[in-house]
């Protein structure tokens, strides 16, 4: 079978980041499928282009034997503002569509992965032209998310997109969804059929996130040793509401052995450094956004990893890929998000939900956990046995084919 897949903030090779489709497109691969993927050419949390892409329109790229890499021009504007970002997501979708249009061959059928929303216009008029069938994947429930966050506030952006969100999923000959809450809010809230939703949800990457030895090098070069470590790795962005981590840091500012690391990039981070300089935090490290290969040993480094979002309820769909992460390494985990994440974490037995605006009740179960490593030790077992039995990226790339292949 051709795949076509479109994603805007597809990874490199190495690249830091989330990579599910990365991991899809490796196991499609070995499966024997041929697959293009188009997709842009400023990475979504650093805000930076790479060289070789700039003033260019389009650049193909042999990411593997048979995979192609299309990378179609998105505007460097993308991470100073929201109408700069607001531009890159547009310009993405022009130069995308030119791409399929002009530049890529006829395929079998088409997926594409939103966020951004917009890119449900590429992929409606590419369904259209090139009589392609279409899978429309929601790995986030825009516009809800934007507007929710305060990201999105312009009334007529808003009308635009939700009439995009509503044309995307007519002319989607399937709708994936990637938690079961993402399903319900379809079906009670949007008027989707049940039989037009897949669920395909995020994964464990367990050929790349394995357990390890704590006392690795991470803990040498950033002076860990004797550390009890509290890990965050991802996004600095708004949704993020990496605010409460300085809280956190703050609450246990007496505890002089307990370090939170915040591994990532994104729009927040400069601000978030210079609140943490203003506040004369000592016991948080800002790392810079690392390849996917070391990512693993910032996880093993660590002693508990965490999650959190913004306090708002559309949050409450998501199972952010990061918590797989760390399961897959079997770290113990305190989540700051409600909703379905909290009742992953809870079925698993991996950890802990907290309050994320509660920084009192947040440091109490750090130190919990810090007192009781036997404890740790079992909710980190716990959740590598949960996502090894159960999510396996693997097994959830053999479902995803057999979606396709039903539309194609």
């Amino acid at each position: 079978m051709k795949i076509l897949v479109l994603h805007q903030y597809f990874l490199g090779k190495n690249d830091p980041g989330g990579s599910r489709f990365n991991q899809f497109v490796k196991y499609w691969e070995q499966q024997g499928h041929e697959i293009t993927v188009v997709a842009g050419t400023v990475h979504y949390a650093t805000g930076e282009k790479e060289e070789q892409y700039k003033g260019k329109w389009v650049v193909k790229e042999q990411y593997s034997p048979n995979v192609q890499l299309v990378r179609t021009y998105v505007s460097e504007s993308y991470n100073k503002s929201f109408l700069g970002r607001l531009w890159g997501y547009f310009s993405f979708t022009f130069s995308s569509l030119y791409a399929i249009m002009f530049k890529v061959k006829k395929h079998d059928v088409l997926v594409v992965t939103s966020p951004p929303l917009f890119v449900g216009i590429t992929g409606i008029l590419a369904k259209v032209f090139k009589r392609t069938p279409m899978v429309f994947e929601i790995r986030d429930l825009w516009p809800e998310s934007a507007i929710d966050t305060g990201v999105l506030t312009n009334k007529l952006i808003i009308k635009i997109a939700y009439l995009v969100e509503k044309l995307s999923y007519r002319f989607a000959d399937k709708i994936n969804v990637l938690t079961p809450a993402f399903r319900q809010t379809l079906i009670s809230k949007k008027g989707i059929e049940s039989e037009k939703i897949s669920f395909i949800p995020n994964g464990a990457d367990l050929d790349i996130f394995q357990p390890g030895v704590k006392e690795n090098w991470v803990r040498d070069k950033y002076e860990l040793n004797g550390k009890f470590v509290i890990t965050y790795m991802g996004a600095h962005g708004v949704a993020n509401h990496l605010e409460s981590l300085l809280n956190l840091s703050e609450e246990l500012a007496s505890h002089e052995d307990i370090v939170i690391l915040l591994i990532g990039d994104g729009m927040r981070k400069k601000a978030l450094m210079e609140e943490a300089e203003k506040r004369k935090l000592k016991n948080i490290k800002f790392i810079e956004s690392q390849p996917k290969s070391k990512i693993p040993d910032f996880c093993n480094a660590s002693d508990i990893c965490t999650a959190v979002l913004k306090k708002v309820d559309t949050f409450k769909t998501v199972y952010p890929n990061k918590v797989f992460d760390y399961m897959s390494c079997a770290k113990p985990i305190l989540l700051g998000i409600d909703g379905v994440a909290r009742e992953l974490i809870e079925e698993s037995k991996s950890g802990y939900y907290v309050d994320p605006e509660n920084p009192q009740e947040f440091a109490e179960k750090i130190l919990k956990l810090k007192d009781d490593l036997s404890l740790c030790k079992e909710l980190g077992e716990n959740g590598l046995k949960f996502v090894t039995q159960n999510f396996s990226r693997e097994a959830l790339a053999k479902q995803y084919i057999n979606v396709l292949e039903d539309i194609k």
